[in-house]
């Protein structure tokens, strides 16, 4: 597993960071089993682990936790911090009264006494952004964070957080945690080129598209909208709809594609994100240890020139398929108030 330097911290981690959203009652509800999945991650290489307190209520972190005992001191250990962790509205956010309650609930669930990367799951419109950095800067000092990112930020939202980071004497983010995938390319616009310019590191997440670029899907009938995710998240699966019908013609012209190039989707998926120049470690999110052996198995693959241009062809550099895909709607968007006098 190769290794690249985490936005100038200098730490060094691995090119596949293991995403722990899938352990826990959102997906693989059986801990042992998710503590193999993890320590056989480790085994291959990858350093980098990566949570958050929102997965399934803080059982995600808490599987990692226990995964890591006896291993903490060689693990890269990311989590993050913003989603409602109950009915209180101040349960949730990026004001200094709740980062600093839930920093410890999560080092906590985590059994550790520090977060390497501790970065903030999205932008919270109530929260001045220099509230937020300042509680983050005072987490580094007090040693229980060692570094500091952003995630799903649009470009102008990092932008403001490194200006005053440098305006008010805060730390700044180190890296961005944005949505990336053959399907979801708004990212190559401005997020991974305005990383780039700060020297953010960035760690991508959805490289299989939340399954659309996993192989399952061939035709629609393949796509059940009577449970799981897609019927949670409707708009982003229902073929009727013209965005998503647009997403299958895509997959079947990459399915393709990676039949003529001799690999997987799957692998050609992930391969096309790693590509990227900006990208520094690919989030990969298993739920079964086949789903990780797979994914794994691909570590290597390198994409040509002319693989890498036919892509392009098929879905154009900067764009997202489906909006929805891009997981982050501008408050200017969401709430028609804000359009009306």
């Amino acid at each position: 597993m190769q290794r690249r330097i985490l936005g100038g911290t200098g730490i060094s981690v691995s090119e596949y960071a293991l995403g722990a959203m899938m352990f826990g009652a959102l997906g693989n509800a059986d801990h042992d089993d998710s503590v193999r999945i993890i320590h056989r991650a480790l085994d291959a290489g990858i350093n980098f682990v990566d949570t958050a307190d929102i997965y399934s209520a803080g059982e995600s972190e808490e599987i990692v936790g226990k995964a890591l005992k006896g291993r903490r001191d060689d693990i890269v250990l990311a989590t993050k911090a913003h989603g409602s962790m109950g009915d209180d509205p101040n349960h949730g956010g990026n004001s200094r009264r709740w980062i600093t309650r839930e920093v410890e609930n999560s080092l906590r669930r985590l059994g550790t006494d520090h977060i390497d990367l501790y970065q903030i799951h999205r932008p919270d419109p109530a929260t001045d952004i220099d509230e937020t950095l300042s509680v983050l800067s005072d987490l580094v000092r007090a040693g229980k964070v060692r570094a500091v990112g952003s995630s799903t930020f649009p470009a102008e939202q990092i932008v403001e957080a490194q200006w005053v980071s440098d305006r008010r004497g805060h730390v700044r983010f180190r890296s961005e945690q944005p949505p990336y995938s053959i399907l979801a390319r708004g990212a190559e616009a401005a997020v991974l080129p305005t990383a780039q310019k700060y020297g953010m590191g960035v760690l991508s997440w959805g490289p299989l598209s939340a399954g659309w670029l996993s192989g399952r899907y061939t035709k629609a009938s393949d796509i059940d909208l009577s449970g799981g995710r897609a019927a949670v998240e409707r708009q982003k699966f229902d073929p009727s709809l013209p965005d998503n019908a647009r997403k299958l013609e895509a997959v079947g012209a990459l399915s393709e594609l990676a039949s003529e190039a001799g690999i997987s989707l799957p692998h050609l998926a992930i391969a096309f994100v790693r590509a990227h120049p900006a990208i520094t470690s690919v989030i990969i999110g298993p739920r079964t240890m086949e789903q990780l052996e797979d994914l794994l198995a691909g570590s290597e693959v390198e994409l040509s020139e002319d693989v890498l241009d036919r892509i392009d062809e098929i879905v154009p550099p900067g764009t997202d398929l489906n909006r929805a895909d891009s997981y982050y709607v501008p408050p200017a968007l969401a709430d028609k108030t804000r359009r009306r006098r």
